[in-house]
């Protein structure tokens, strides 16, 4: 006998809704879109695909692993939390912990409900994530300009005339900072209504095929072209600001060192061409300006972030239909007004400052190899490989090698988590609920949806929100249930938050009222209630019961103008000129003195791939979603290469094979984030080891005002395999 169930897809940013058939032992049989989720309608990539061959992966850890030396061996739960209690208690100085944060986290209710008060049990300001590797510029943008680092304006892609978007592959990635199941079929219908769409790339990637124009430019110079952009703008007065703003005659002034002219010198893309894309960007009925990893990714990623949305409030299209708006998620509930800032601490060794409460991955390997007080000695992992996925992680490798104690929260044996001294697996995904706090935030349509675990887990199996908790509760010392107190704290603040909905109330009698079978989903239900949505906020009727009694999804309508909502800058208007970020700009004129590179090296993006962590799955592996260099056949005959070369940058050398293609411009080059799993316990990305482009990636590149790690526009030689040079 066989049942029908129905799932979010956790594997990437696209929330798409999932119908799988599962047969009676709980194994997949099929996995199929969800053609009644009104958000995704059907849509399902290859990943999705593949989620019962994820989900039930044989290389996965079932039980918690110790190791002893060299060797590893199974151990109960019990034994290997009390391994950490243990390894903590000999801690003297919570200075010298650290926590890194991988991506899945995003994608995970225990890493967005459980995360948060690990780090405050742990007691130290260490914290890394994946976000440094990826997104933090945007959110530090956000942050100076909205007064929230979480006040991303995405693109309203179902009724936008004109999109221009740059960085981003959406046809590979599925979205990103920007959710919308069917990504591919949201562009077609924008071409469909007669609107344009224009995409900025060093590469013809698939979603420049697809547009109706594509443009090429120098990696790392976004900054250069979006300042072209508003130096048009501006200097043919074709401005259109329809919201109180500060700042715009600083920048004015900054924008005029930045004429299509120069912009073009710097970007590769005809002056012109400027001029005609800023004409068109003023002249649509509606437009936005999305960019994303590929220009976060880069020495100047904050300043191109920033430039996205002064573009944005510019033409007039900034909170507006068909514009960049502000999502309204279902969770969402009483932020006060306290003016985003940034370097509240510094790091320890190469003094960079915190941005979100953490710390730029890219100088995790400094405080651990770095001897004084607060040299990070423990180590915590969720859900992360930054050997693989971190600025010279050789680097990071062999660091990780020196620590005294590390513990990981990790399904698989991965190239991180082989030096840990103690591995909690979480349990398989189907038996864990799922709610997308993080990734609604962005969604181009208001949408919720829950999925209930699926399947049971046995007696002694904790689930993954159990083991963060009992993280936290080792690291804290205390005894209790985590959640309990999480609540009774929410309840406690809502009640005393002016026109909460809950104002006044007995809190004991709320507490009685919600529901769901574990802590976690009684957490979401008091989420969901409180929220803008909620029955509690008097604005609606959701909870948890409405999503349980909804499994497909509800749609909670189109994006709303609600600027006022969000902001929460000191002035309580749009600072469209931060000081942060106009101190910048003279770095930004700085480089254009500086000769640029003969050959950058870029990342790449593939749909049947998520960073480092789908490698081990067959059906993912081979056909396009291979690590190969992509590179111009021009430089392939004006170097003399031939079937294979040698990548070699400031930190390492690689060889690897090569793709030529003309989809990619004369000196750049390109390869695919998250391989290098030779020697990996993990049989199938083994077989498939590929090579890591962070050997080749430089620790010491950050965007100086985020920290974030530098991946595209990389300096680097290539040469043919056999020749020796010194190094």
């Amino acid at each position: 006998m066989t049942s029908t169930v129905h799932r979010t897809c956790p594997l990437c940013e696209a929330v798409c809704g999932l119908t799988l058939t599962l047969d009676e032992g709980g194994h997949v049989t099929s996995v199929r879109g969800d053609r009644d989720d009104p958000f995704s309608r059907g849509f399902i990539c290859p990943k999705g695909a593949s989620l019962g061959r994820l989900d039930e992966d044989p290389d996965r850890l079932r039980k918690p692993l110790i190791r002893e030396g060299d060797l590893w061996r199974e151990a109960s739960w019990e034994e290997a939390f009390d391994t950490v209690r243990q390894a903590l208690g000999r801690v003297a100085d919570r200075r010298g912990v650290g926590v890194y944060l991988g991506n899945p986290n995003a994608h995970s209710m225990a890493g967005q409900l459980y995360a948060a008060p690990l780090i405050k049990s742990l007691g130290t300001r260490n914290i890394f994530s994946a976000s440094t590797a990826d997104q933090m510029p945007k959110h530090v943008a956000s942050g100076l300009m909205f007064g929230h680092p979480l006040a991303v304006p995405v693109p309203d892609l179902d009724r936008t005339d004109y999109l221009l978007m740059l960085g981003a592959n959406p046809l590979e990635s599925n979205g990103s900072l920007c959710t919308a199941p069917d990504f591919p079929g949201r562009l077609k219908a924008i071409r469909a209504r007669g609107g344009k769409l224009v995409v900025v790339d060093p590469r013809r990637t698939r979603t420049a095929a697809l547009a109706d124009e594509h443009v090429f430019v120098r990696p790392g110079s976004d900054a250069y072209l979006l300042f072209g952009l508003v130096h048009t703008l501006l200097a043919e007065d074709l401005v259109d600001i329809r919201h109180e703003v500060n700042g715009l005659d600083e920048v004015r002034e900054a924008a005029k060192h930045f004429p299509p002219e120069v912009a073009a010198r710097r970007t590769g893309v005809p002056a012109e061409t400027i001029v005609r894309l800023a004409r068109e960007l003023a002249g649509a009925r509606t437009a936005a300006v999305y960019a994303r990893i590929g220009t976060c990714t880069a020495e100047f990623g904050t300043l191109a972030q920033w430039l996205v949305d002064v573009l944005n409030v510019l033409t007039g299209n900034l909170d507006r239909p068909g514009g960049a708006m502000f999502p309204k998620p279902a969770t969402e509930f009483g932020a006060g007004r306290r003016p985003y800032t940034t370097g509240r601490w510094r790091s320890r060794v190469r003094g960079l400052p915190e941005c979100n409460g953490e710390l730029p991955v890219a100088t995790l390997a400094d405080e651990i190899e770095t001897e004084g007080e607060g040299q990070i000695r423990f180590l915590v992992t969720v859900a992360g490989n930054p050997v693989l996925s971190a600025p010279h992680g050789a680097r990071l490798d062999r660091a990780f090698a020196t620590l005294d104690f590390m513990v990981s929260v990790d399904p698989y044996l991965n190239e991180t988590t082989r030096h840990a001294n103690v591995i909690l697996p979480p349990p398989r995904m189907l038996q864990a609920g799922h709610y997308d706090f993080a990734l609604l935030g962005f969604a181009v349509r208001n949408y919720a949806r829950y999925s209930p675990p699926l399947l049971p887990l046995a007696d002694d199996r904790p689930s993954e929100a159990q083991i963060l908790a009992r993280l936290a509760m080792i690291a804290s010392g205390l005894e209790g249930d985590l959640d309990e107190f999480v609540i009774d704290q929410m309840l406690r603040k809502a009640v005393d938050t002016p026109g909460s909905g809950i104002e006044g109330r007995d809190i004991s009698e709320l507490r009685e009222i919600l529901e769901g079978e574990t802590g976690a989903e009684r957490r979401l239900d008091l989420m969901l209630r409180l929220g803008p949505y909620g029955e509690w906020s008097g604005k609606g009727e959701l909870s948890l019961k409405t999503l349980l009694d909804n499994p497909h999804g509800l749609d909670l309508g189109a994006l709303q103008p609600r600027l006022a909502e969000v902001l929460k800058t000191a002035s309580g208007v749009i600072e469209l000129a931060p000081p942060q970020l106009v101190e910048d700009v003279q770095r930004l004129r700085d480089r254009l003195e500086e000769e640029p590179p003969d050959i950058v090296l870029i990342g790449r993006r593939h749909l049947r791939s998520n960073n480092s962590w789908l490698h081990n799955v067959p059906p993912l592996v081979g056909g396009s979603n291979t690590c190969t260099l992509q590179i111009n056949p021009a430089d392939v005959a004006r170097l003399g290469l031939d079937g294979h070369a040698v990548v070699r940058s400031a930190t390492g050398e690689v060889t690897v094979p090569l793709e030529p293609t003309d989809t990619i411009m004369p000196g750049v080059v390109s390869l695919p984030h998250g391989w290098g799993h030779g020697g990996s316990s993990q049989s199938v990305a083994a077989e498939h080891a590929g090579v890591s482009v962070n050997i080749l990636t430089d620790e010491s590149a950050v965007d100086v005002p985020s920290g974030n790690a530098v991946f595209n526009g990389v300096p680097v030689s290539i040469l043919p395999t056999g020749v020796i040079t010194a190094h």
